[in-house]
C-alpha cells in the first residue's frame, strides 16, 4: 500500500508545489538554452559573447571570447538552477511520500531536454488532485487573538 501525505503536512504541499512548478520551468528553460550552447559550441565552434568588440551580442569563434561569455554563464545558471529543482523536487517528493522511483524521475526532468515541462503538468495535476480529494480545513489568521 503506498504511502499517503501526513496530514500535518497537507497545508505545505501547495507551497511545495509552487516552488516545484516554478523551478522546473526555469530549469528547463535553461536546459534549453544550455542546448543551444552545447550545439554552437561542439558543432559550429562558436560561442556566444555579450559587450565584445563585436557588438551587444554575437557569436564567435570558440577560443576568442574576450568580454562576457554567455555560453558559460548559461552553464552556471543551469546548473545552480537545477540545484534548486532539485531540493523542489526533494521537498515534494517527501510531502507526498512518494516512491523513491519517482524522485528519481523527477529529477531527470533537469537534464532530459523537454521532460521538466512535461512532468511539471502532470506531477501538478497530480498534486492538485490529491488535494482536492483531501481539503483541509482554513486556518484563520488571529483566531486565537
Amino acid at each position: 500500500m503506498p504511502l499517503a501525505p501526513k496530514p500535518a503536512d497537507l497545508p505545505r504541499i501547495p507551497g511545495a508545489l509552487k516552488l516545484y512548478q516554478v523551478s522546473s520551468i526555469i530549469t528547463g528553460v535553461f536546459l534549453l538554452l544550455l542546448c543551444i550552447e552545447v550545439i554552437l559550441k561542439f558543432v559550429f565552434q562558436y560561442e556566444l559573447e555579450v559587450g565584445g568588440p563585436n557588438g551587444f551580442l554575437a557569436l564567435v569563434a570558440r577560443d576568442t571570447v574576450t568580454a562576457f561569455n554567455l555560453s558559460t554563464a548559461i552553464l552556471i545558471v543551469h546548473g545552480w538552477f537545477y540545484v534548486l529543482y532539485l531540493f523542489a523536487d526533494f521537498r515534494l517528493w517527501s510531502l507526498m511520500r512518494w516512491p523513491f522511483p519517482m524522485f528519481l524521475l523527477i529529477a531527470l526532468g533537469g537534464i532530459i531536454p523537454f521532460l521538466s515541462f512535461f512532468l511539471e503538468v502532470k506531477v501538478g495535476q497530480r498534486v492538485k488532485a490529491y488535494l482536492a480529494a483531501h481539503p483541509t480545513p482554513a486556518v484563520q489568521a488571529g483566531a486565537n487573538a
